[in-house]
């Protein structure tokens, strides 16, 4: 087979916006399909051990479907992926109030984030996608003219390769992540998954999901995946976080320094013998086991399972605009902000 490909088909139309349907094929007969609706992942198809071609992600079959997309399937989540406290933030003394959506909170950039956004297709290459968004100035209440672009390549490595790039012309936040979720076994459960993790530590968080400011040593805890381990060894713990998240619904401090690419971990599903390694620049990584998945609606219309798929959402932590000993968050005109992610897909 040559080289990755791009085919491209019209999938509809939003608000008199054309939407359109990518497919990426590598040298190793892998598929990726993405839209530029929410820049989400529609498909991705990998050979299991046998060489079967099988699907890995889970999605839904029609743009009309993923209007409604309560769980973010593989969407680019922003301006400020992850929670905010109450929705409420300070920049130089200027106090911000965003949409409150998930509880007391705000969560994925607010009532209409950037996973509700045609966005503009910037560059169409043999083994990429390249879209972007213009977010205007006190979108969702957030300061500054925002312009975001993210880039997608499937590599003959079997690589989805994801890179950020965003600048601004006011002080802002920006927090971008790629909701991804995967079943590397293509259905039933993750809880059978094995996970090995270079996260040493975790944000603890309350009741309503925001971090204590809290920095806690995973050893002891569920959360120490640092041996390889079963996702759903301790899910159901009565460890207080578990009970929190209802599962694993946490951002995980990887073991890198500040701003370099490095690992996240490795997913391992034993009957397909798929793996998969995550690597990122992000400080941290939110691991989440899709204990709300039952809430929606997946392919062929059928309804989804709790814990069908698990995400390593590579980001900055939740709430970091109120916590300063986080990693900051904040984009000032002139800076430019950028992050890779990659996953890397393999039999074994």
């Amino acid at each position: 087979m040559e080289a990755t490909q791009i085919k491209k088909q019209s999938w509809g139309e939003i608000e008199g916006k054309e939407v359109f349907l990518y497919t990426l094929t590598n040298s190793v007969g892998s598929e990726l399909q993405i839209t530029n609706y929410g820049g989400i992942i529609v498909s991705f198809k990998t050979a299991d051990k046998n060489g079967n071609l099988g699907e890995v992600l889970l999605g839904k079959d029609t743009l009309d479907q993923y209007k409604e997309n309560p769980s973010y399937l593989n969407v680019i989540a922003g301006r400020y992926a992850n929670r905010i406290c109450k929705g409420q933030f300070s920049l130089d003394g200027v106090d911000y109030q965003l949409a409150v959506n998930n509880g007391p909170n705000s969560l994925h950039g607010g009532a209409k984030g950037f996973d509700t956004k045609v966005w503009d297709v910037v560059e169409e290459g043999d083994q990429s996608l390249k879209v972007g968004y213009l977010s205007p100035d006190g979108e969702e209440n957030y300061p500054g003219n925002l312009t975001v672009e993210v880039t997608y390549s499937l590599s003959d490595d079997n690589e989805i390769i994801i890179e950020y790039a965003a600048q601004t012309d006011k002080k802002t936040i920006v927090n971008l992540t790629q909701h991804a979720y995967f079943n590397l076994k293509g259905e039933g459960s993750i809880e059978d998954h094995v996970l090995k993790l270079n996260c040493n530590a975790f944000t603890p968080y309350d009741e309503t999901c925001i971090p204590t400011g809290e920095i806690r040593d995973v050893k002891g805890t569920p959360f120490d995946f640092l041996s390889p381990k079963r996702i759903g060894d301790e899910i159901d713990s009565d460890y207080e976080q578990t009970q929190f998240g209802i599962g694993y619904d946490h951002n995980l401090v990887i073991d890198k320094p500040l701003g370099e690419f490095g690992l996240i971990g490795e997913a391992y599903e034993a009957t397909t013998g798929r793996a998969m390694l995550a690597y990122t620049t992000e400080p941290g990584v939110q691991f989440y086991t899709g204990n709300w998945l039952a809430d929606d609606l997946g392919r062929n219309g059928e309804k989804l399972i709790k814990r069908q798929g698990f995400c390593f959402e590579a980001q900055h932590y939740p709430d970091s605009p109120n916590k300063p000993q986080f990693p900051s968050t904040e984009l000032n005109p002139g800076e430019k902000y950028t992050q890779k992610t990659v996953y890397k897909f393999f039999t074994k």
